[in-house]
């Protein structure tokens, strides 16, 4: 028997058909040339034969004293991978279009608490050729970076090597190290043991450091369409840019990629909202994870990142100066994490993040004004093509979780020349999801017309 963390139990209670609460991920190979429909069934064959499977991937929720849920794991010896492991076959025509229909209907689909915790799917049926997996996790077992890292030690940068490897034979070795520390929702793990565990002068000092640099507080963001309680269904969507887009820009006006990123979402945002007749008068507030490791500190484990508010300027027309307002607000905020002592850091980035576990109490969520309107994030991901088979990965589009209070969320990772973005989105609260697609096209264009690129 082994209990479960305080904070892993978290996301098990916190779960509900509204609130599915697993991160997910969908890739998209193009398979080897010469290769036919029997490519897919062939590596399903194969990865059935995988036994050999880790203890995070046998686990799920048991009963203690024989009732008692969400307080110990149980560990089934025997897994079914036939009911983990599954193929499926797209409608005609196969567009991504149908694909992104399937991938939403599954992210808003529960895991079986009865069974371990996880599921991939493999699909077939493009009409391109190209193959996709999708795949889900609960977020007790697993981060979205702590996956994301172990779905990339399944891939080889060797479009030669033909081995397979199964992410369930594979120890998630990064989940000890950083406990979530990559992810904002992996945050919640520490936001409540922070607040807590810190001096209250550490959260007073913290917080007089943001009123003495003016800087966006938690609490003033305005209540948009983004802020309401969510049903259980989902929408996703997904695409990629070329990551030298973004780097031309970022040259051209003197800020950083992450900037550009942020720009180029607050546009989108700012169009939707407008499309929507819903953008209010007041800028929308992102939160962001920001890396705050010093240069020199590179012998300690995990991640340092903080949990970093930012204006995102969409109550300004004009691209450059919206990129401009951004860059401001990132950097200040940064800078202030970067004079504070570590304890401080921390008690900020818990005061910050803090907030989004009341949001798992949907009568709270729906009462409070809201910290922030949207988490951006950004998962690093590989900087090379990467193979899986030999299939060259096309796209990598990291799928997290919304909330009450929260009900878009964009993630988005780099995958060697490109930048993947995965939304996802409450099915009723926002419609035409797909629509942002566009509106980020359009936004990057902008910007690089603002830039003269």
């Amino acid at each position: 028997m082994e209990l479960i963390s305080p904070t892993d139990s978290m996301f098990l209670l916190a779960e509900s058909r509204e609130h599915p609460m697993h991160v997910g991920g969908l890739q998209l190979f193009e398979p080897p040339e010469g290769m036919g429909p029997e490519f897919l069934a062939g590596i399903y064959n194969d990865l059935l034969t995988y036994q050999d499977v880790q203890p995070t991937f046998r686990k799920h929720p048991g009963a203690f004293f024989g009732g008692i849920a969400n307080l110990t794991w149980a560990f089934d010896r025997d897994i079914d991978l036939e009911y983990h492991l599954r193929r499926s076959a797209l409608p005609q025509p196969g567009r991504v279009r149908e694909l992104l229909e399937l991938t939403s209907r599954l992210h808003g689909s529960l895991l079986d608490r009865h069974r371990p915790l996880w599921e991939t799917h493999l699909v077939e049926g493009l009409n391109d050729g190209r193959v996709a997996v999708y795949t889900k996790v609960h977020h007790s077992l697993l981060d979205g970076v702590s996956a994301m890292k172990l779905t990339r030690r399944t891939l080889s940068t060797d479009p030669q090597d033909d081995e397979i490897r199964a992410p369930w034979t594979i120890g998630p070795r990064a989940r000890t190290k950083d406990n979530g520390r990559g992810s904002p929702l992996g945050g919640l793990r520490r936001a409540a043991g922070s607040m807590m565990g810190l001096a209250p002068s550490a959260v007073t000092i913290a917080r007089a450091a943001l009123l003495e640099q003016q800087l966006t507080l938690p609490f003033e963001a305005p209540k948009t369409m983004f802020n309401v309680p969510i049903g259980g269904a989902r929408r996703v969507a997904a695409q990629s840019w070329p990551v030298k887009r973004i780097i031309a820009i970022k040259d051209a006006a003197g800020v950083t990629v992450n900037d550009v990123i942020l720009a180029m979402c607050a546009g989108a945002l700012r169009a939707y909202l407008i499309e929507q007749d819903a953008l209010p008068d007041k800028p929308l507030i992102a939160m962001v994870p920001v890396n705050l490791r010093d240069e020199d500190d590179q012998s300690s484990g995990g991640n340092q990142v903080g949990a970093i508010l930012c204006n995102l300027a969409t109550d300004e027309s004009d691209p450059a100066k919206r990129l401009a307002a951004i860059n401001a607000s990132i950097s200040g905020n940064k800078e202030v994490f970067l004079q504070l002592p570590k304890m401080q850091q921390l008690a900020l980035s818990a005061f910050n993040m803090a907030p989004l576990a009341l949001t798992l109490l949907p009568a709270l969520a729906a009462a409070a004004a809201p910290p922030f309107n949207i988490v951006i994030s950004n998962v690093p991901g590989a900087r090379e093509p990467l193979y899986w088979h030999g299939a060259r990965l096309d796209g990598n589009y990291p799928l997290s979780i919304a909330l009450d209070g929260q009900a878009l969320n964009i993630t988005m990772s780099n995958n060697a020349d490109n930048l993947d973005f995965g939304l996802v989105g409450c099915r009723r609260s926002i419609p035409h999801l797909q629509r942002l697609l566009a509106q980020l096209e359009d936004s990057l264009a902008g910007l690089e017309k603002a830039v003269g690129v």
